[in-house]
């Protein structure tokens, strides 16, 4: 069984998505903040990470950043849950390393689809080489 850590400031949203994403199958791990979010990610290690972008305190772009600066979290495939729709946000957040990025309100089983791609797949940064 896979586990999804979902980072959301919105409860309601946070509680709609684990219950959604339980019947589905999947090990749902919630953080309501982006602090929390990094130390359940370094700590337990999720299959995939789904996290709002616009968060108090720490958005989900420090987050992702974060992680990818831990040995830890910087493999784990990674999605930006937001309603930031503008262009050039989604592209600046697939270039800091984002695996996928989903405009609320979604439907919840576009979510799925995205989910189940990136896992089958694993985060693009796995797939990076480096020369040496």
């Amino acid at each position: 069984m896979e586990t999804i850590l979902l980072i959301e400031d919105n409860i309601n949203i946070l509680e709609n998505l684990t219950e959604y994403l339980e019947m589905e199958g999947y090990r749902i791990l919630i953080a309501n903040t982006g602090k929390k979010g990094i130390e359940l990610a370094i700590k337990c290690i999720p299959d995939l990470i789904v996290c709002d972008v616009l968060m108090p305190e720490m958005d989900g772009l420090t987050v992702l950043r974060t992680l990818l600066e831990s040995a830890q979290g910087n493999k784990i495939p990674f999605i930006f849950s937001t309603s930031v729709s503008e262009r050039i946000d989604r592209e600046e957040s697939m270039k800091l390393g984002a695996d996928g990025y989903i405009v609320k309100p979604f439907d919840p089983g576009s979510l799925v689809k995205i989910i189940k791609t990136i896992i089958k797949t694993g985060s693009k940064r796995q797939h990076k080489t480096t020369n040496v």
